[in-house]
């Protein structure tokens, strides 16, 4: 599924705020009459995006599974909305599940901002250097303790994620940061990306991503997170995705 996230308070269910998964179920209920509760792959932020966002729910309805796009989407609001559904086995988990999420980060670099895409690019007047943001966010690739790049993570839980790519292009005015990784702590993607775009501003040297990674936040962090409107949640990757989807002749 595909959402515009900038008048949402985040992907999960807030009492008395608009949210994505409180918009679904809304959806869910006025399609098949039931009260469902649904799992998403990720909690985007308030304000993020998602071109592949994956959800799953348990329902009772006879509805067919291709009747759930135009069924969904015809109660949706028209910045949520659903592109594909499927049948799934039982133990099919959008969450657990998952190998991996890919996140892309846009950013408009150049003297005056744009009208155009305001709420999905964040704007960067001072010109960015973005091969040293690419060698930067290298470090960031494998299996690393991040708990320096994300304050107030709960101390007893493991902060431990494993990145598998963590790139920077640009085109023309246009800098995208792309990463893939088996699971990210929360605000970590934006607080890195600030990081790498003060990099790029010459701020601070290369490096700065790896002494910070080894000082897991005994050092002042002088820096905020990026803006959540420049965030989009692109991908979501399963093992054997395909071997868990059932034909409507399977039974659950």
């Amino acid at each position: 599924m595909e959402y515009d996230g900038s008048g949402y308070m985040g992907f999960q269910l807030q009492r008395d705020q608009p949210t994505i998964q409180g918009e679904i179920e809304k959806s869910l209920n006025k399609f098949t009459g039931e009260n469902i509760r649904i799992r998403g792959a990720s909690r985007t932020d308030s304000g993020a995006h998602a071109k592949g966002q994956v959800v799953d729910f348990l329902t009772q309805s006879a509805n067919k599974v291709e009747l759930y796009p135009p069924g969904l989407n015809f109660y949706l609001q028209q910045d949520i909305r659903v592109q594909a559904a499927y049948r799934m086995t039982p133990e099919f988990h959008s969450r657990k599940g998952a190998h991996s999420r890919t996140y892309e980060y846009h950013i408009l670099n150049r003297q005056w901002p744009s009208p155009l895409g305001r709420n999905s690019r964040f704007w960067v007047r001072a010109p960015l250097d973005s091969d040293k943001m690419a060698e930067a966010a290298k470090q960031l690739v494998g299996t690393h303790d991040f708990r320096a790049l994300a304050p107030g993570f709960d101390p007893d839980r493991s902060a431990v994620r494993t990145v598998y790519r963590w790139e920077v292009r640009r085109l023309n005015d246009n800098v995208v940061i792309e990463c893939e990784a088996s699971g990210f702590l929360r605000h970590l993607i934006r607080r890195a990306n600030a990081l790498l775009i003060e990099i790029g501003k010459g701020k601070w040297p290369v490096d700065q991503v790896r002494r910070v990674l080894m000082d897991q936040g005994s050092e002042k962090i002088e820096w905020t997170s990026a803006p959540a409107c420049g965030l989009c949640l692109m991908k979501v990757s399963y093992p054997n995705f395909w071997s868990q989807v059932c034909t409507e002749n399977e039974t659950d």
